[in-house]
């Protein structure tokens, strides 16, 4: 009787199992990711490298996230924050992505943040970098997989003053938040470790002819500190080589002046070129070395920093969606498992979120080099577990304001 029993309980939980409907999510579809890039204009070669990132991921893992087929729809913001608001709606009302990411520059990330959260989708921003989305503006429904604009200026500015020995820097920056934030945080600590910063310079986003900076660079600096971005970082090397400065003030800068989208356009007026940040295509370990092998094989180039942060997104939602086992309709659940997220073996390094939400990770000290006629941003020291408050205590550090044109000040200008 008792196998009886213990059989009949076996076919009806067989019977059960065959005849149980699927899980609700599998019959919505596939799921849908919203990428907004720049995909015309100055910044293109940026935004197509942000592309292939996530698509090399996708395409490693058969186009499937937690069983679910994928599908990407792109839309071109142009750079533009109006566009990418634009874009957002329709990517949301219209083709109702369950998971938006991308996006460019600062002042984009500010701009889209408010609008991410009043329509409550997750967003990831594998390279918008404003610092006070994971400060004192923190938007809910957006997820930093990348990096704060200070984070690697902070233990660069100590890196030149006790590693360099450089007392007197210039700087040249793109005039808008991004700028502010980089040369802010390289100013904060540069300074607290002796150095000082003689003179600020500011360009609008965009400018290819830098004639009527350069002449005003102050010959008494040790170095000039420039933060370039898109098409401005195609032209600066080549225009500071030719005014004549490079041969005798060396040029240093934040990361997306020398990052690998722009070297196989430069010649050796890049090399030497010294800059931080939280990837180089030259690092030296198994992951990231098949990870520059399989990207050049598919894409005819080394990766840039874009392509990484925009591939290892891929994987982000990859590892939130199978934490929920594929449910990504279910929008608060999909965020709390995105914001769980720990990538031990990113190409960059290790990964995870602070408590304000923004990566803790390596950032990596780099000097332009040519090796086999090739430019490479060679690693010279290792910072790691970076925090974008880098060593300051978090409530302290957000007490000040948040880095902008006037701070810090310019106390030796």
């Amino acid at each position: 009787m008792k196998k009886t029993l213990t059989l009949g309980v076996m076919v009806a939980l067989v019977l059960a199992v065959a005849v149980a409907p699927p899980p609700a999510w599998a019959q919505k579809g596939p799921i849908k990711i919203g990428f907004i890039a720049p995909m015309t204009g100055g910044a293109a070669q940026v935004g197509k490298d942000m592309v292939n990132g996530l698509m090399m991921y996708l395409a490693e893992h058969g186009n499937q996230i937690a069983g679910r087929k994928v599908e990407v729809i792109v839309e071109d913001n142009q750079g533009s924050p109006a566009v990418a608001l634009t874009k957002l709606r329709k990517l949301v009302e219209s083709d109702k992505v369950q998971v938006l990411a991308g996006g460019l520059f600062a002042h984009v990330g500010y701009a889209l943040a408010p609008k991410v959260d009043e329509y409550k989708v997750p967003m990831l921003y594998p390279v918008m970098a404003a610092d006070d989305l994971t400060q004192r503006k923190p938007a809910k429904w957006v997820v930093r997989t990348g990096w704060t604009s200070s984070q690697p200026s902070h233990p660069f500015g100590e890196y030149v003053a006790k590693t360099l020995g450089y007392k007197k820097v210039a700087t040249i920056g793109m005039d808008y938040a991004f700028g502010y934030e980089v040369i802010g945080g390289f100013q904060k600590t540069f300074e607290e470790h002796g150095g000082q910063i003689i003179q600020k310079l500011w360009a609008p986003i965009g400018t290819t002819d830098f004639a009527p900076y350069l002449s005003q660079v102050r010959k008494d600096a040790d170095a000039v500190f420039a933060l370039m971005v898109a098409v401005s970082s195609l032209r600066f090397p080549k225009q500071y080589e030719d005014s004549g400065l490079k041969a005798k003030i060396p040029l240093i800068g934040g990361g997306t002046t020398f990052d690998e989208f722009v070297l196989p356009s430069l010649g050796d007026e890049a090399i030497g070129g010294m800059s931080p940040l939280i990837y180089s295509a030259a690092i030296d370990t198994p992951i990231n070395k098949k990870f520059v092998k399989d990207y050049r094989a598919k894409y005819g180039k080394v990766p840039s920093y874009y392509s990484e942060t925009c591939y290892t997104a891929g994987r982000w939602i990859d590892e939130a969606a199978k934490a929920i086992n594929g449910d990504l309709e279910n929008r608060e659940k999909f965020l709390a498992a995105l914001r769980k997220v720990e990538i031990p073996d990113a190409p960059r390094g290790p990964i995870k979120l602070d408590s304000h939400g923004n990566p803790v990770q390596n950032i990596y000290i780099r000097k332009v080099e040519k090796k086999d006629g090739e430019l490479w941003n060679t690693v010279l020291k290792v910072y790691p577990n970076v925090s974008q408050f880098w060593t300051y205590k978090p409530d302290q550090y957000m007490k000040d304001p948040v880095y902008s044109r006037d701070v810090p000040p310019c106390k030796h200008c």
